[in-house]
């Protein structure tokens, strides 16, 4: 499976945003982009006004990074997303929040999308009592997510670490068991991130 493998702060300062991508690094003053907030590369701190495409292609690979995703992919979720009933760019929000790693994420089970890729990846991870190790895999309503008992341990570390992120509406989290369930399908004011999804929309419908 194809993955980005170099440095990930590079491409939280290239987009002037934390994506979030290091985990608990990003909250803390070791973050390159608070320390260096302007592009990488020699000729980063030049001032350069985008045009309407450069506007619409920084969002695209906004969202790609901060989702874990490559372009190959991304543009089939696109495809979906327009071929679907509703808003283009809401469903593509909705189809990315619904990958299972992004769903292992948001509980808390895991610091960073690239962690819970791993999680799943590593069968650490049910859904309705199915081991399901696909990352991409899409969450339904009423389904149920729990973490194997050789997880535990690793969960349970995560948890703590991540205990002041807040859990979005559209799942919930029972820390005891270590168990979610889906009570409804993400909506864009859950994902609590600045997204201009029609810009995205644009890009691809040149």
């Amino acid at each position: 499976m194809a993955r980005y493998t170099g440095p990930l702060c590079r491409l939280c300062r290239r987009e002037g945003e934390k994506l979030f991508l290091k985990g608990t690094k990003c909250n803390t003053e070791k973050c390159p982009l608070t320390r260096r907030d302007y592009a990488p590369g020699q000729h980063g701190q030049n001032r350069v006004k985008l045009s309407n495409y450069g506007l619409q292609l920084r969002e695209k690979q906004k969202v790609k990074r901060m989702y874990g995703i490559l372009e190959r992919q991304f543009r089939k979720y696109f495809a979906m997303a327009e071929k679907s009933k509703g808003i283009t760019g809401r469903v593509l929000l909705q189809l990315l929040e619904r990958r299972l790693d992004n769903v292992v994420y948001r509980l808390g089970f895991a610091v960073s999308r690239a962690q819970a890729r791993q999680i799943v990846r590593h069968n650490f991870v049910l859904v309705n009592s199915k081991k399901v190790n696909i990352p991409s895999y899409l969450v339904k309503k009423d389904d149920s997510i729990q973490i194997k008992d050789n997880g535990l341990k690793l969960i349970k570390d995560n948890l703590e670490l991540t205990k002041e992120r807040e859990v979005p509406g559209w799942l919930q989290l029972d820390k005891e068991k270590l168990q979610a369930k889906v009570l409804r399908l993400p909506e864009k004011e859950d994902i609590g991130f600045l997204i201009r999804e029609q810009l995205i929309v644009e890009l691809y419908s040149k």
